[in-house]
């Protein structure tokens, strides 16, 4: 089971309904100024992950708590297009109000999570994981990499704060060397006081050989091509854990996954996820002849 980030929905609901219903509805208001009894099915326009349900179901009731809320699935499951996701009974004007907010959730939490799933399926049967970065929206980082979650990826650091992780802009920052990743790992390896692994993200086969000397734990080629990894994962020789990154694809992911990648970290399952499409479908629900008697 993926952990429920509860306390990051609730936060993330309260200021995504303060964005949009902060100043009230006017529209609604403005046509009903009594209850609507009203039904609304949330469905699948296409085969998804589902991730951000809690969330939804958490904006209609923080919004109205007497709706009546019905779950056809759950957070990680695997939909067809045309399935329930969600059914909500209540106050139409309630419904109304509520719509976007959850819808938003929805579909960009399962858009990363149906991504997601697309490259774990696409490095199949080898031994490489697909990992996530901080390439994420601010305020969003725990609700969207609880999406990969979701999707099957694993999450890499949460902050600065959660791995040792030298990049090229560190370097460029450092005296400069012709061992400038050699002289960063000893840095790194001197000042840290946890047990951490060291990452260090390498650009070239000399750098790699510089980061083996540091004794570097994972190893991050970057903007490398599969013959490329392929020469470093021969030169490496299971004493690092290899990575890559740097605009890998669909189509190309496989390719990485072949050449011995051991993970394949991808920005763009966060900053460039495709919204996952589903409708809300809004009825007014008749009283029957008893009720209106």
């Amino acid at each position: 089971m993926v952990p429920l980030p509860a306390a990051d929905i609730r936060r993330a609901v309260r200021a995504g309904l303060e964005e949009d219903l902060g100043e009230g509805d006017i529209t609604t208001s403005a046509l009903f100024s009594k209850p609507v009894p009203a039904r609304a099915l949330i469905v699948a326009q296409q085969p998804m992950v589902v991730a951000g349900l809690a969330a939804a179901v958490q904006t209609f009731l923080m919004v109205d708590p007497s709706l009546r809320l019905t779950t056809h699935t759950h957070d990680g499951g695997r939909i067809p297009v045309g399935a329930a996701l969600l059914d909500i009974e209540g106050d139409g004007r309630s419904i109304l109000q509520a719509e976007r907010v959850a819808l938003n959730f929805l579909q960009h939490l399962s858009g990363i999570a149906t991504l997601t799933d697309r490259f774990c399926r696409a490095v199949r049967h080898t031994s490489a994981r697909i990992l996530d970065t901080r390439k994420t929206l601010p305020g969003w980082r725990a609700l969207q990499k609880w999406a990969v979650a979701l999707g099957g990826g694993i999450n890499h650091r949460f902050s600065l704060g959660d791995g040792l992780l030298i990049k090229d802009n560190h370097l460029a920052l450092l005296p400069k060397g012709r061992q400038a990743v050699h002289a960063a790992c000893r840095l790194a390896h001197r000042d840290s006081s946890r047990a951490i692994p060291l990452i260090v993200e390498v650009e070239s086969l000399a750098e790699v050989r510089q980061a083996l000397a540091g004794k570097a734990d994972i190893i991050l080629l970057d903007n490398m091509t599969p013959a490329m990894v392929t020469q470093a994962v021969a030169l490496i020789k299971r004493q690092a854990v290899v990575e890559v990154s740097g605009g890998i694809t669909l189509k190309t992911v496989r390719a990485m996954a072949k050449a011995g990648a051991d993970r394949i970290s991808i920005g763009a399952l966060t900053h460039s996820a495709p919204a996952a499409t589903m409708s809300l479908e809004l009825t007014p629900v008749r009283p029957s002849r008893r009720q209106r008697k």
